[in-house]
């Protein structure tokens, strides 16, 4: 194959594509409009699904390498009301069939898997051209520009390249998150990192929850979940950290105070990340030499637990495809478009049924029922 493989984004799904085309002898190369591997903290842990993000890890042969990254015991689950009574309290399984490993750790796993040379860092897109046939002009806002043959949008919910299939744009959610954060050692939040047990702690009420991680190291990390409108999200300024916090807080008047301190006391950096969602449903029409991959193709709300593994699984299928035809290209992108479609549609419709869930007028005993016998999201 001597066609050009342009990838935007480095995110895991460009990764991993990348990693399936160079085991296969087709070089890629991926552009990331941030400056480098190391530019920001790549986030928390992720349980990878046998049917998914393993089948992905699979084709890509790196079994083994994953394997090594498992972080045993660490999906232990515990929900509990605002008042901090435990109604569901699941101990880790060190056999899960979907292990958790850390997302810096995969994403590292992934870039070592072949040359440092398919990623061009601060290459952050400006604009993106149809040409004839196939083949599209990707312009970058320090001025430079490159022709490809093959392109694939793997850069996520505000995709650059999306435009040049569909104008359809993610939509806000309703749900709002907030990063917080403890640190270990503090006697004054003993109580508090008690609570979450072995694993992940969710707090949860109707419009309102604290979901956090507690850490190796006896820190938690996770966020604060609220429904408000985009006009409320707008008038909270985090400029001043503790007076954004406080703000927060008043939402949870009446909790149990060791939760509350979960906000009051943060050493996080408090983020606020509005939950966007593509349609669900979303689909375009087939145009040769472009497709995309995970949030860019079918961006969902993290309740279904799975856009990871569906970012690692499209782009292994994408590139499974383009190796099996080298020479149809545009065969390979409408085989691959008309299994990843349905399949999204179907996870993007259970992500926002459980978001309905985790914050519906029934929580938190609704979250406790979502878990199941099993402990996990179903």
């Amino acid at each position: 194959m001597r066609q050009s493989v342009v990838i935007i984004g480095v995110g895991i799904g460009g990764l991993m594509l990348a990693c399936v085309l160079h085991r296969h002898g087709i070089d890629a190369t991926i552009y990331e409009a941030e400056p480098s591997a190391h530019s920001r903290v790549q986030g928390g842990l992720l349980d990878i699904h046998a049917d998914s993000g393993q089948r992905a890890i699979e084709v890509a042969g790196l079994r083994r390498e994953f394997f090594r990254l498992v972080r045993s015991g660490e999906d232990a689950k515990r929900v509990v009301d605002q008042d901090g009574k435990i109604l569901l309290d699941r101990v880790g399984d060190q056999a899960s069939s979907r292990p958790e490993v850390d997302r810096g750790a995969l994403r590292a796993m992934l870039m070592a898997s072949f040359p440092d040379r398919m990623i061009r860092w601060g290459r952050k897109v400006a604009s993106v051209t149809p040409l004839n046939a196939d083949k599209h002009r990707i312009d970058f806002i320090d001025g430079t520009c490159v022709i490809s043959d093959l392109l694939v949008g793997a850069d996520g919910a505000w995709s650059r390249v999306r435009p040049v299939l569909t104008d359809v744009r993610p939509v806000y959610s309703g749900t709002c998150f907030i990063e917080i954060g403890l640190a270990a050692g503090d006697a004054r939040h003993a109580a508090s990192i008690e609570l979450i047990g072995a694993g992940t702690l969710m707090a949860v009420a109707p419009g309102r929850g604290i979901m956090v991680h507690r850490n190796a190291d006896g820190s938690a990390r996770g966020y604060v979940a609220l429904n408000k409108s985009e006009d409320w999200i707008g008038a909270v300024d985090f400029r001043n950290a503790r007076a954004g916090l406080a703000i927060v807080a008043q939402q949870f008047t009446g909790w149990a105070p060791h939760l509350r301190n979960f906000i009051l006391d943060s050493n996080a950096l408090p983020v606020l990340r509005p939950i966007h969602a593509s349609p669900v449903g979303i689909a375009w029409p087939h145009r040769q030499g472009v497709t995309l991959i995970g949030d860019a193709a079918h961006l969902m709300s993290p309740f279904a637990g799975k856009g990871a593994n569906l970012a690692m699984l499209d782009a292994a299928e994408l590139g499974r495809q383009i190796t099996a035809c080298p020479d149809d290209c545009d065969g390979a992108l409408v085989a691959y478009e008309a299994a990843m479609l349905p399949r999204s549609r179907t996870i993007a419709h259970q992500s926002a049924r459980n978001l309905e869930q985790f914050f519906g007028p029934d929580a938190p005993g609704s979250v406790r029922d979502l878990f199941g016998e099993s402990g996990r999201a179903v």
